[in-house]
């Protein structure tokens, strides 16, 4: 049905290497992969096998669970879609470490879920690219509020600015961009 690729981490593993949860659904146990290193694997390739064909109204969604988190929505590949590489943000663990109940508990550990789902419910499928977008806003954000802040005067509980700031900071970073391009680069990391 599926396979994926760890870019530069592994071969391709197929979906024998998930263990099935039921008929649409898989897990990737990372203990046994890469262990506790799970943070580690920043990206997968995953892709549908050649004779495997998903109906055009569903999808194959990624999602990603550290040690007591909630599960995260990566991405999915559909029929118009066949491959795709997610970016894999793993969220910080959740109660990862409160002690195990019994000597007999199986150790939280992080995975890799699988499943085929109504293309309709699912969120953006280029949920990289949002969240670099947002990134770069921020960073953006960042530097305007940094610049203005040294030329700020306070009155009382209130910030005075020069009417020109924002004209300045603009001007300042189009000049920047122009003379160095891996500043605005050094934005969208």
């Amino acid at each position: 049905m599926f396979g994926v690729v760890f870019p530069n981490r592994s071969f391709p593993l197929d979906i024998s290497t998930f263990s099935q949860i039921d008929t649409t659904h898989w897990l990737l146990d990372m203990n046994h992969f890469v262990g506790e290193s799970y943070d580690s694997i920043r990206e997968v390739c995953i892709f549908l096998l050649n004779n495997f064909t998903l109906p055009p109204d569903k999808a194959l969604a990624v999602y990603i669970q550290s040690p007591g988190s909630p599960f995260l929505f990566c991405g999915a590949v559909t029929p118009s879609r066949p491959s795709a590489v997610l970016s894999l943000p793993w969220p910080d663990p959740g109660n990862a470490g409160v002690p195990q109940l019994t000597a007999d508990s199986t150790p939280l550990s992080a995975k890799i879920g699988v499943s085929v789902e109504d293309l309709a419910t699912l969120p953006s499928l280029d949920v990289a690219a949002e969240r670099k977008i947002e990134r770069l806003a921020l960073k953006v954000g960042e530097n305007l509020f940094n610049f203005m802040q040294s030329f700020c005067a306070v009155d009382g509980s209130k910030l005075i600015v020069p009417t020109d700031i924002l004209d300045r900071w603009f001007k300042k970073f189009q000049e920047r961009a122009k003379r160095d391009p891996e500043y605005l680069k050094g934005f969208a990391l």
